[in-house]
């Protein structure tokens, strides 16, 4: 298959998305429906016979489930440049449930029609998580299909080099948001045959629209550096439209999330406000408060797997159980973390010459294979169960259940000025880059997630980190 061809299928099966969904909303809808009248029935509430209900329902279900599907539509839940990244789909899905569940309630009061209020309660209750499900599965899979090569676009981008290679890493790192970089454009003065990071230069930014065409690319993402006006850009942006290829203007700011971006138009110029880093909020009595309901609840519920654990290492070789090591804390303050022992009790005294063998740096450093881990000690590194008694560090306000994970004094004290940002919250039990890849990851990697958690806190990506923590400790990714 040649590059126009898979071009022309992906933009095809793209098209083709928002009406796969629609129906997809429609079905949901329309099961929820069934369970409610289903469940409405069983329940009998206020004493309403079987029959009033189905027919009550099959008068007025039509009208809601077409309303439904409307609301959502009005609100932009089918646009394409919400689908798979993001919360904006989720809210406008969110949003077109609450408004449709509105309607109804005003139509069927203003018409004094004899809706099954128990029916309209379970619709609802019903419809609304399910919609949000079936969203979130098909992100999935349609994320699936982008790592594995399909459903991406050609992407060209345009700016010096320097600034294409931050969007290039960006692009290159997250694969699930769909985009192949395919190369770069750069200013005429550069007569460079590649950026640094060895993106192909295939030609200039002044000849943007003939270059994408060239390579079959279907979006050009505009760096710093890429116009010389705003004039020249207009220009290019309007043969790029009638060429139908796509056109995303990034700006020189990485690592923010959507929460914090603002664009709002003045005299015709998008400004782009970045709020302030919500890492304060971190500290407030609302994450406090779900640190200490969460460690009570959990530490209640792992107490049968805390009595297995302290007997197994007991019976293995007799030792302490819990292993208490200094860590340093929010603003820098030292207290003792908790662990299940899980190495030789003299292993402490070999760390320095393992780190001479292996090379490897003070930060996040970690062996694998490591010859100090006992036997019970590994499958509980293995499962992170040696980090349950990490609960009691979280009930009694040294640490949270999530945020960047504690150091030891030796590696804060290597910490530059972004490094030192980590000690603004809490540190957590997990966090970011635990359940995005665990030890998997780099340095630089495992850094730059903690910074972007503390910047871009918030209660929802608290409970999203939670939710994938269990799925990356159960598939043991990264642990040693």
């Amino acid at each position: 298959m040649t590059q126009l061809a898979a071009r022309r299928d992906t933009r095809r099966t793209l098209a083709l998305l928002p009406l796969a969904l629609l129906l997809l909303d429609a079905a949901l809808i329309g099961a929820a429906g069934v369970v409610a009248v289903l469940g409405r029935e069983t329940i009998d509430l206020l004493g309403a016979t079987n029959g009033a209900v189905r027919e009550s329902v099959g008068m007025v279900g039509p009208a809601m489930l077409v309303g439904w599907v409307a609301a959502i539509a009005v609100l932009g839940g089918y646009r394409q440049e919400v689908y798979g990244a993001g919360t904006d789909e989720f809210k406008r899905v969110l949003n077109g449930g609450l408004v449709a569940c509105g309607l109804t309630a005003v139509g069927c009061y203003v018409a004094q029609y004899p809706l099954s209020r128990g029916f309209f309660v379970l619709a609802y209750a019903i419809g609304i998580p399910l919609l949000l499900l079936g969203r979130f599965l098909v992100r999935r899979v349609l994320h699936a299909a982008r790592r594995r090569g399909a459903l991406t676009r050609r992407v060209l981008i345009a700016g010096t080099r320097s600034h294409v290679d931050d969007i290039a890493r960006v692009l290159g790192r997250e694969r699930w948001l769909g985009y192949e970089v395919v190369g770069a454009l750069t200013p005429e003065w550069d007569v460079a045959e590649e950026t640094g990071t060895g993106l192909p230069i295939l030609g200039r930014t002044t000849d943007a629209p003939g270059t994408a065409l060239a390579v079959g690319a279907d979006t050009i993402f505009f760096a710093g550096g890429s116009a010389g006006s705003a004039s020249v850009m207009r220009n290019m942006f309007w043969t790029l439209e009638q060429q139908q290829i796509g056109v995303v203007v990034a700006p020189s700011v990485t690592d923010i999330s959507s929460d914090r971006v603002d664009i709002r138009p003045v005299g015709g110029l998008p400004l782009i406000h970045v709020d302030p880093p919500t890492w304060s909020d971190a500290s407030r009595w609302g994450k406090r408060l779900f640190d200490i309901v969460g460690s009570l609840g959990l530490i209640v519920t792992f107490s049968p797997l805390l009595m297995f654990v302290a007997l197994r290492i007991r019976l293995h070789d007799g030792g302490p159980l819990l292993f208490s090591h200094p860590r340093i804390g929010r603003h820098g303050v030292e207290f003792p973390c908790l662990k299940f022992r899980t190495m030789v009790p003299d292993a402490a005294d070999r760390i320095e010459a393992m780190k001479s063998a292996s090379g490897a740096s003070a930060l996040l450093f970690k062996v694998k294979d490591d010859p100090r881990i006992t036997r019970p000690g590994r499958w509980l590194r293995r499962f992170s169960i040696d980090e349950v008694p990490q609960l009691f560090n979280v009930l009694r306000g040294d640490m949270s259940l999530v945020g960047p994970r504690p150091q030891v004094a030796q590696e804060v004290a290597l910490y530059d000025h972004a490094m030192s940002r980590r000690l603004h919250v809490r540190p957590g039990m997990t966090g970011l880059w635990q359940v995005s890849g665990r030890s998997d990851l780099t340095l630089e990697e495992a850094i730059r997630l903690d910074l972007y958690y503390v910047d871009n806190w918030s209660m929802l990506q608290d409970v999203s980190i939670l939710a994938r923590t269990a799925s990356a400790v159960l598939g043991s990714r990264g642990a040693y």
